[in-house]
């Protein structure tokens, strides 16, 4: 199988997973959790080519590692980034003293206004490095950084959450705490 395809397929099941089960008939349960045959059986009846050793190797392809699998591999969820409403069950930990956001030009304004929203999805992600930023706004064109004075959010109340893949997540960032790189 080409990477060409794993890569579709993982853009296939990054919309099931995180925004729209209901494409191919199947439910998340409240963490996010998807069974992996229901799964597989909803690929199919959409003409995806998918079966367990396709969906091990995105799982372990996937350069931003968005999937994980249950201990059995009964179930598969996606890491973060969900519109859905899902608890993926994170605890609250300690986050670094600063952080980064890559977005693009045209958000620039009303972030410094607003600060940073989840927009669609259920947390703001942020990076630990200032490359994965730069990776992450690139996607819609020339990236633009944000510095998240993590450290202060943290000592001030805020909640910060770091996936399985390592990306950290928040409710919201206000423009206080931002500075642009």
């Amino acid at each position: 199988m080409s990477p060409e395809y794993l890569k579709s397929l993982s853009k296939f099941l990054s919309l099931i997973l995180r925004h729209k089960p209901e494409v191919i008939g199947i439910k998340l349960d409240g963490n996010g959790w998807a069974d992996v045959d229901e799964l597989i059986q909803g690929s199919l009846d959409k003409g995806k080519e998918l079966d367990l050793p396709i969906l091990e190797a995105i799982v372990a392809s996937d350069e931003k590692q968005r999937y994980t699998f249950n201990e059995d591999k009964t179930k598969i969820r996606a890491n973060q980034g969900h519109s859905v409403k899902v608890d993926l069950g994170l605890e609250p930990v300690k986050p670094p003293k600063i952080l980064y956001h890559g977005t693009v030009e045209r958000f620039v304004q009303s972030i410094m206004l607003k600060g940073i929203e989840p927009r669609s999805r259920n947390h703001v992600h942020l990076s630990e490095d200032v490359d994965t930023a730069v990776d992450v706004g690139e996607r819609r064109g020339d990236a633009m950084i944000f510095k998240v004075f993590s450290g202060a959010m943290y000592r001030d109340g805020f909640h910060f959450y770091q996936s399985a893949n390592g990306v950290w997540l928040t409710d919201h960032v206000p423009n206080k705490y931002l500075d642009m790189v």
